[in-house]
């Protein structure tokens, strides 16, 4: 219950900082918003693939998020575990995607259907997730993250 406390908190800290640097209306813009959630589908793509360069493009190179035991987990973090088979997607199904965009900033939240082993042991589940994402240069990157399990 504290991770899932912790997952929703921070999350709810992510939005708010969107929100609170935002005073602009939301943007209805359908080509950004269909290239976040395209992002989301390349995301789970490279991971299935083990694809590094891939992922490095996708995870800013300032992006974390909470794991579940409560540490900080980095983009190299996060690179190493795919690299390495620490953590590995073997399958994976997007729900349907919200997005928000304020300027430069969104927020996509969403659900997906994981088939994942982690150290060897299954991990499988479904999932919800917050990722919030920048607009650098003339890519959007996922910045940060927040998650928790669905019973």
């Amino acid at each position: 219950m504290k991770k899932l406390n912790a997952s929703i908190m921070f999350a709810s800290v992510c939005a708010g900082l969107v929100l609170a640097g935002s005073p602009q209306a939301p943007s209805s813009d359908p080509t950004d918003i269909d290239t976040i959630k395209q992002l989301g589908q390349d995301m789970g793509n490279a991971m299935v693939a083990g694809d590094i360069d891939k992922l490095s493009q996708i995870f800013a190179d300032d992006w974390a998020t909470v794991g579940r035991s409560g540490e900080v987990i980095t983009k190299q973090t996060l690179l190493n575990d795919f690299k390495s088979f620490h953590d590995k997607l073997l399958w994976f199904e997007n729900g349907p995607i919200d997005v928000q965009i304020f300027g430069n900033l969104a927020v996509a939240c969403g659900s997906v259907k994981e088939k994942r082993t982690r150290d060897g042991k299954d991990t499988s589940g479904e999932f919800i997730y917050m990722d919030l994402l920048e607009k650098r240069g003339a890519r959007w990157v996922v910045a940060r993250s927040a998650g928790a399990r669905l019973k």
